[in-house]
């Protein structure tokens, strides 16, 4: 599969590969003053790199109703001239439960932090009951070895793209467990393109992450802020760790339907992770 470079107001991309964006090549991001690069994935090998990425294996329905199955399949996840290519696919000719397959790839047991600046460059799919993220959990979850449930671990949302709803719009969110135990979440807070779709071009999101509050930023522009110093957010102060995931359909991503180009593929430039 060759990768094929488009420009930013192309058609939708042809099912033999993904195509692109033109700007893959213009990388103006910086992280700013005082911070000190202390890990970084930028995809320059044939394979992924299995010391910084788990392939989690996922039945359809395992989280929020998703119509995908993961898979530790290279068919969902490789990379390819400088990118990581995150493929959704969809393997009938019907839409529905276990009918798609897709990746999500993680570095827990491997790679966590407590706070700093995290990042990355990344090209978007679209459409439909398409929805990508980037986003951490922290290190003692269950799921992933430790003996802790979500909420209580505590998630930081870098970005969630929900097709259905808008192509030019991505949102942020932290959840967490209140005195009483419950779920709790700051609510989700939007950042929306002047102009295009987030399919069309690569760009970095990212959070600045402190003892006292998270940050988040799209290409350098602050779009929210929340504080996390309250009693109730404990789960902000211990490690995190990264992941990587296109989830087809779902509780709140709506459904695919014959509008929807597959595959879909998100590109990732590179991910780092910068502390003072």
């Amino acid at each position: 599969m060759v990768l094929a470079m488009v420009s930013s107001c192309s058609s939708e991309p042809a099912n033999e590969g993904p195509e692109v964006a033109s700007n893959l090549a213009v990388d103006n991001w910086k992280p700013g003053a005082d911070w000190a690069l202390v890990w970084a994935d930028e995809f320059d090998g044939d394979t992924l790199d299995a010391s910084n990425w788990n392939r989690q294996v996922e039945p359809a329905g395992r989280f929020n109703e998703e119509w995908q199955r993961y898979t530790d399949s290279e068919e969902n996840a490789f990379v390819q001239e400088g990118l990581l290519v995150i493929k959704a696919q969809h393997e009938s000719n019907t839409h529905g439960m276990n009918q798609y397959t897709s990746a999500r790839l993680n570095t827990a047991g491997k790679h966590a932090w407590t706070y700093g600046k995290i990042a990355a460059r990344i090209q978007l799919p679209f459409g439909m009951g398409i929805w990508p993220a980037f986003w951490t959990l922290g290190a003692n979850i269950d799921e992933n070895g430790g003996d802790i449930a979500w909420p209580h671990t505590g998630e930081m949302d870098i970005l969630e793209f929900y097709g259905s709803k808008s192509d030019a719009i991505i949102e942020s969110n932290i959840h967490y467990s209140d005195s009483t135990g419950t779920h709790a979440m700051m609510g989700a807070r939007d950042f929306e393109l002047e102009n295009g779709r987030f399919a069309d071009a690569f760009h970095v999101f990212e959070i600045e992450w402190t003892p006292e509050e998270i940050i988040w930023r799209v290409d350098g522009e602050e779009f929210t802020r929340e504080p996390i110093t309250s009693a109730e957010r404990t789960e902000f102060h211990h490690d995190h760790f990264l992941l990587l995931n296109m989830a087809v359909g779902g509780t709140w991503a709506g459904r695919p339907d014959d509008t929807t180009v597959f595959p879909q593929y998100m590109l990732v430039d590179w991910v780092r992770v910068y502390q003072r």
